[in-house]
């Protein structure tokens, strides 16, 4: 007897589920996908999504932790991946949010830090295009702590990403391209995020290491996502003392009143 793509799909992901815990990871991959496409037989979008992430994220066995994204990371991002692209080409961004955050985790554990910016910056436009303003106020209290951490922080020059009015820099060392800062938005600046995202730009505008260390280890900080709380906690990074001077430079440069250009 024929069952149907639905049920088939169930079966899929009862047999990936298996794999995950004999840790047979090439199995749960194929089995979880086919799960998906099933899904997606049955014009059934966001099973199809959440199949791709179960594969991805954390199973159980005799009272242990293990995940596909420990033992093939590069599989779980492109996992993740898959599963935000079934959701934003079903106008579903909202739903994707915790799959960005998954994503760009992964890649901060491998200090891929140019591939966590693009999905902190995926997760910055979903939140945009949601009008969640919530999310991008602590999208953006995330995106000035990984740009202070990455040691791209320029306070001059920024490259401007005009597209959904992000800010973007190009620098070296651990990223090329880091989200410094949000264009002003109401909520994002009248909430606590703002306060204390602006409290640890100017710390290290000013060289301060005992203010970044305080900051660092405020209430605000402490609501955010671990895998950035750990960020957080290790600043500041780089020669602080060299930021300033880099701080003061441009103000002097801005500031020149012999350039007419």
């Amino acid at each position: 007897m024929l069952i149907s793509p639905w049920d088939a799909a169930k079966h899929m992901e009862s047999a990936a589920a298996l794999a995950k815990e004999l840790r047979n990871w090439t199995e749960v991959i194929d089995f979880y996908r086919r799960a998906s496409e099933l899904y997606m037989q049955c014009d059934r979008p966001q099973p199809a999504s959440d199949s791709l992430a179960k594969a991805a994220r954390y199973g159980h066995c005799l009272n242990l932790m293990f995940a596909l994204e420990d033992a093939l990371p590069d599989d779980a991002v492109q996992l993740y991946t898959d599963a935000c692209v079934i959701l934003e080409d079903d106008g579903k961004e909202q739903m994707a949010f915790d799959l960005y955050r998954a994503a760009a985790s992964i890649y901060v554990k491998l200090e891929k830090f140019t591939d966590a910016a693009t999905f902190l910056l995926r997760l910055g436009l979903a939140a945009d295009k949601c009008n969640a303003r919530n999310s991008q106020c602590k999208f953006s209290s995330i995106t000035h702590i990984f740009g202070t951490f990455c040691r791209t922080f320029y306070v001059s020059n920024p490259l401007s990403l005009s597209y959904c009015g992000w800010n973007v820099v190009s620098g070296s060392g651990l990223a090329d391209l880091v989200i410094l800062s949000v264009s002003p938005i109401d909520a994002f600046l009248r909430s606590d995020q703002n306060r204390c995202a602006s409290k640890l730009l100017s710390a290290y505008t000013e060289g301060d290491v005992e203010e970044i260390k305080r900051v660092a280890q405020s209430s605000t900080i402490s609501n955010l996502d671990n895998v950035i709380i750990k960020l957080a906690r290790k600043l500041p990074t780089g020669d602080v003392a060299e930021l300033k001077e880099e701080a003061a430079k441009g103000e002097e440069e801005a500031l020149d009143e012999n350039d007419l250009t």
